[in-house]
């Protein structure tokens, strides 16, 4: 690996890397590193069930993780922005709980996990790091399924982009304003709606000026307001 590939000097290691790491540890972490990965729009990283060898650290780009279900069409389980660790979800299964595929071109460090877990024995600070980023990884899940079910398409939708505005805001990035390469179809399929129903709720959102969308580039508008409905009690009526 060259030197600007490494660790070091990425400018996602913050997220990555623990703090704390001394120069030598640090090296021996960048050694394990392989050189970045690129995928293009639509590549396959993994595919579901395939054995699990490998952590992902995404440097740039964005990931979606499908999953086949039995009597049903592929759903969309997991996204991945840049310093998200892909494959935490399939340690304990032995294998890959669904495909990843890019959603854009994307560059990933792959970690070889025999390798990474022999590490993290002489470094705890490395293995503590893993296990926050296996801990955050479940306490989101568990919070997004406690936000999303019975909720409305509107309280839906207003969560998903304040969990996605957190996600770059954390990264450095604008929390207001950011591109999110999802199709609306991808969207749906993440929060149990139909493509048509994140259309008109996007519409609707615009008409009340709550944000500004064009094409995949997302304005958040009022965040406050966005804030309310997410938060809403208000419950999908039934059939």
């Amino acid at each position: 690996m060259t030197k600007a590939a490494g660790c070091l000097s990425c400018y996602l290691k913050a997220l990555c890397v623990p703090q704390g790491l001394s120069p030598d540890e640090t090296a021996l972490l960048d050694e394990l590193v392989f050189p970045p990965i690129r995928l293009e729009k639509r590549e396959v990283l993994c595919i579901q069930d395939a054995s699990f060898d490998s952590l992902y650290a995404v440097r740039t780009g964005c990931l979606k993780q499908e999953t086949a279900v039995e009597g049903a069409e592929n759903l969309l389980t997991a996204l991945w922005l840049p310093g998200d660790i892909i494959g935490c979800d399939a340690i304990g299964l032995g294998r890959y709980p669904g495909t990843v595929s890019a959603l854009e071109t994307a560059t990933l460090c792959k970690l070889p996990f025999d390798q990474f877990e022999a590490l993290t024995q002489r470094m705890p600070r490395l293995r503590r790091q893993l296990q926050r980023s296996i801990s955050r990884a479940m306490h989101e899940e568990r919070l997004s399924l406690h936000q999303l079910l019975c909720r409305t398409a509107e309280a839906r939708l207003a969560y998903f982009l304040l969990a996605v505005s957190a996600c770059f805001h954390r990264r450095g990035y604008s929390s207001s304003h950011f591109r999110l390469p999802m199709s609306r179809n991808d969207i749906g399929s993440y929060l149990g709606l139909t493509q048509e129903t994140v259309g008109r709720t996007l519409a609707a959102y615009q008409t009340r000026r709550l944000l500004r969308v064009h094409g995949r580039e997302y304005h958040l508008l009022d965040i406050a307001r966005l804030q309310r409905l997410a938060s809403s009690t208000g419950r999908q009526k039934k059939p």
